[in-house]
């Protein structure tokens, strides 16, 4: 049986940063740990999932997953083999990712938006031959999805299979129902794969992020264990879903590597189920994106909401507005801890904390992370030079499935991640995002950045949300479109048009104001809740 003894009394790999933060694990390690780690702590009958599809006691979670994870290997799955994944937030979704852990198979955590030439992609990319998911998806199985494939089973969670599946269909009935078996933790090395992620890429097909056995500890010792600082006390709350990066550490990594609970909630995020959910299970913790706070805000369920348990609130992956700050603090009284982080480095390695931030800021270096700006010609820039930041610590994916010029891109020597986004660094080690690498366009002959604009157009009092592309025009020339979201619908007009650009135009240099503006009644988010700006092109 593999130990199980705690992570930090182990001995450390050879990772960067790992010293740093006193990250501890054997070479033989298992992920599945996270969970089952509890069960020796004592803490077998503490809530670990709080959901409305019901709530799961660490020793419940693990016996589920010890039946899930022994299911996929009577199937006829081997060692290393993936499986795929398509789950809403809910009990099940930790017990089948941690029983494919602890089986010793690599999940595959996927988006449930994903439309069916897509999953079909995933599925012939992967290899995958069983996958797991929910009566209410599995109609997304059908022949278009599964041909050219190696999928031979699905299993369905719950309710009744289809009548006419495109592959042969299993119910977890027949094994959720019966006792659950022993199952020891297979015999993983800590860098053995241990499950992927695809990205959500800005062009091409998205790549199949691989991370490792030990990958889910680091980023509870380097980010949580410092900046969280979580008891088993503490009810997350991660509105973005496990299948995302950072809704994967939120949901699961932290809460369970110290014995706390999370909240799981199935289905669309509104705003109404969401301030629902903080009052009604007493959350402690909230992990949000920038448009999602935005949306709370803004929503009429905004009064009287009961925000009075929560201590912390976290935001990620976008850059958060002043203003977005401020009507989060008028109606929680907490001000959002913004950080930055990427599916290829797992979680967040640059952040602000409760005492040090400064407004508009990605944050600072979390420990256990090495950072770097490089100017075109790789030359490290100075404080208040911008510069493309680099990363490396523990956490970082070896490469992309079957990619090997992605991975070259991305994945460089040392052991660093070359993240194609543009910051500048302030001389208290502040971080301030200035867009990506490649989006600089030439607008009149001269360059612009479109964030720049966007940011700037976030600031008018009229906007409730935007975004800015460069669109290319009947006649061959670049213009910079806005897709606008006002706080009044109402209010779109010429004259509302002439005023973004004037307010634009007055603060940045008069070059860089969007030529095209369209009014939208909401802006189109992916399943992650980031702005999809792809969808925005084809409109």
């Amino acid at each position: 049986m593999m130990s199980s003894a705690p992570i930090a009394d182990l001995v450390p790999p050879d990772a960067p940063g790992a010293r740093e933060i006193g990250f501890c694990v054997p070479e033989q390690y298992n992920a599945s740990a996270i969970l089952f780690d509890n069960l020796g702590a004592g803490r077998g009958d503490r809530l670990a999932v709080r959901s409305p599809a019901g709530s799961r006691t660490y020793a419940e979670l693990a016996a589920d997953a010890r039946r899930l994870g022994a299911a996929l290997l009577s199937l006829g799955a081997g060692r290393s083999e993936r499986v795929l994944l398509f789950l809403d937030d809910t009990p099940a979704y930790p017990a089948a990712l941690f029983g494919a852990l602890r089986a010793g198979l690599v999940p595959l955590l996927i988006n449930t938006l994903t439309p069916p030439d897509l999953l079909q992609f995933y599925l012939a990319d992967s290899g995958a031959r069983l996958a797991i998911t929910e009566a209410a998806f599995a109609d997304r199985f059908d022949a278009a999805a599964c041909r050219d494939t190696q999928l031979h089973t699905l299993m369905v969670l719950d309710g009744e299979p289809p009548a006419t599946p495109a592959v042969p269909t299993r119910s977890a009935a027949e094994w959720l129902s019966a006792p659950a078996p022993a199952l020891d933790a297979a015999r993983t090395h800590r860098d053995d794969m241990a499950f992927w992620m695809y990205s959500s890429g800005s062009t091409g097909r998205p790549k199949g992020v691989v991370h490792l056995q030990h990958d889910m500890a680091y980023t509870h010792w380097s980010y949580a264990h410092h900046l969280l600082t979580l008891t088993e006390d503490d009810i997350c709350f991660s509105v973005p879903k496990i299948f995302f990066a950072y809704g994967l550490g939120n949901s699961l990594t932290f809460p369970f590597s110290v014995g706390a609970s999370s909240v799981l909630l199935p289905g669309q995020p509104k705003p109404a189920a969401i301030f629902d959910a903080i009052a009604r299970y007493r959350a402690t913790v909230f992990f949000g994106l920038p448009t999602l706070y935005t949306a709370l805000t803004k929503s009429p369920d905004a009064q009287g909401a009961d925000l009075s348990s929560l201590r912390l609130a976290v935001s990620a992956a976008e850059v958060l507005s002043a203003d977005v700050f401020n009507a989060w603090r008028t109606i929680s009284g907490l001000e959002i801890m913004e950080g930055l982080g990427s599916t290829e480095a797992l979680h967040i390695y640059l952040s602000n904390t409760p005492r040090e931030k400064k407004l508009g800021a990605a944050g600072k270096r979390v420990r256990g992370y090495e950072l770097k700006l490089t100017d075109a010609g790789g030359r490290e820039t100075a404080d208040g030079e911008e510069g493309v930041l680099w990363v490396r610590g523990g956490s970082n994916a070896p490469c992309y499935w079957n990619r090997p010029d992605k991975t070259a891109e991305t994945m460089r020597a040392g052991g660093w991640i070359y993240t194609g986004d543009r910051f500048v660094r302030d001389a208290d080690g502040f971080h301030f995002f200035r867009g990506r690498a490649d989006d600089l366009v030439k607008v009149s002959g001269q360059w612009v950045y479109p964030l720049e604009v966007e940011l700037c157009l976030a600031d008018h009092p009229c906007v409730r949300e935007c975004a800015v592309l460069a669109v290319e025009q009947a006649n061959g020339l670049t213009a910079l479109k806005a897709f606008v979201v006002l706080a009044d619908s109402a209010g779109s007009s010429e004259a509302t048009t002439r005023d973004l650009q004037d307010f634009v135009k007055g603060r940045l240099l008069p070059h860089k104001y969007p030529r095209l503006i369209a009014y939208l009644e909401e802006l189109p988010k992916t399943g992650t809740g980031k702005i999809d700006r792809q969808a925005l092109r084809r409109t």
